[in-house]
């Protein structure tokens, strides 16, 4: 199970969604019985024209990925009963994330990513009915799983999974034109839920530096001017680092513009590394990256700016090609009181002319703004 897929299992809806249960003093028919009871019943559904019509409209009102799989997990369970249906797809990032789900717990996670990897990777069903003794299953995994390929344009952009912790006394199995049925009706949800994936990637492109991964300016701008407003409303403090690589020029000129790259990205990854969740990083042009700090103080902005200091000094940089770059940096730090207002504008310039304070002070240190300064 790779570990980017460890990391967003999450159980979200156990509560909000109970599973369905049995009648009491009945015994719970397994997976594969339940699928067998319901084969007929579900194949006529699913065959009937409202019901692609019904998919076709419902899958595509909403342009959010959440959404869409949301309705997907409703209808499966409409179809076949069980403890937990999940839809994943790769997220902006690459990894494979849940969507949506019901019954999601995290000892169903080996589960999940035993049968939704296979998916991915065969663009085909996935029946098991007992996880612990199939070879596809990996460490870990336990009871009973179906899961169905989200097909798009001849690939797997995402996969449903049904899972039961309960193993079945033999393998789900569905009948060729069930298979096909369902394929049939699946596909405008998975046309839907692609074209829904592809408009979050392209909006995150759209506020994201393609080199650093790091916000860009444009999206800086958009944040800073709702942040300014905030501060200033609420009365909270908003500080803004602006940093100046000082020996950036020198890697270019020496090793090439393909190492010079290469630099940046690893600063990113320091600067990026000194922030929190809250603080929007980005690179701003070149060279040049910010920090905006929501609720920070001047006291903790220059906390921030000293470790990030500190941590490129210590850095060295395009060691993987076998070299000891080294890099300075220059930080201006200007921060909105309540007392003292700024617009966005002002905040910007203010960090700007406080890095460059330091660039004429002889580089690699830390410069506070003050007023008109």
């Amino acid at each position: 199970m790779p570990a980017s897929s460890r990391r967003v299992l999450r159980p979200i809806s156990s509560k909000r969604h109970p599973s369905p249960r049995p009648a009491r003093g009945t015994r719970r028919l397994d997976l594969a019985a339940r699928l067998k009871a319901r084969a007929r019943a579900l194949r006529i559904r699913v065959e009937r024209r409202d019901a692609f019509i019904e998919a076709l409209r419902e899958a595509n009102a909403s342009q959010e990925p959440r959404k869409v799989a949301e309705w997907m997990v409703r209808q499966a369970q409409s179809w076949i009963p069980a403890p937990c249906w999940v839809v994943i797809a790769h997220d902006v990032n690459g990894h494979l994330n849940v969507l949506a789900d019901v019954g999601l717990v995290p000892n169903l996670g080996p589960s999940l990513w035993s049968a939704a990897n296979w998916v991915m990777r065969h663009n085909a069903e996935f029946f098991s009915g007992d996880l612990a003794k199939d070879s596809r299953g990996g460490p870990g995994a336990n009871g009973s799983a179906i899961a169905l390929p989200l097909t798009c344009r001849n690939r797997s952009v995402g996969a449903l999974v049904c899972l039961d912790p309960q193993p079945s006394r033999s393998a789900p199995s569905m009948g060729p034109s069930l298979v096909v049925s369902l394929r049939l009706l699946l596909e405008p949800s998975a046309i839907a839920l692609d074209n829904a994936l592809a408009l979050q990637r392209a909006e995150a492109l759209s506020v994201t530096d393609e080199l650093t991964r790091l916000s860009n300016s444009r999206y800086l701008n958009q944040v800073l001017r709702r942040e300014t407003k905030r501060s200033v409303r609420n009365g909270s403090p908003l500080s803004l680092l602006f940093l100046d690589l000082d020996t950036f020029k020198s890697v270019n000129d020496q090793h090439g513009h393909l190492a010079g790259s290469k630099v940046l990205m690893e600063a990113a990854a320091v600067i990026r590394g000194c922030a929190r969740e809250t603080d929007v990083v980005a690179r701003f042009g070149g060279d040049e990256f910010t920090l905006l700090l929501p609720d920070t103080n001047t006291e903790g902005a220059v906390q921030v700016a000293e470790r990030i200091r500190d941590r490129l000094r210590a850095s060295r940089f395009l060691a993987s090609d076998g070299l000891s770059v080294r890099q300075t940096v220059s930080i201006g730090v200007a921060t909105l009181e309540p007392d003292q207002p700024r617009t966005a504008d002002e905040l910007m310039r203010a960090a700007d002319m406080a890095m460059y304070r330091v660039k004429a002070a002889g580089k690699d240190g830390i410069h506070v703004a003050q007023d008109g300064s």
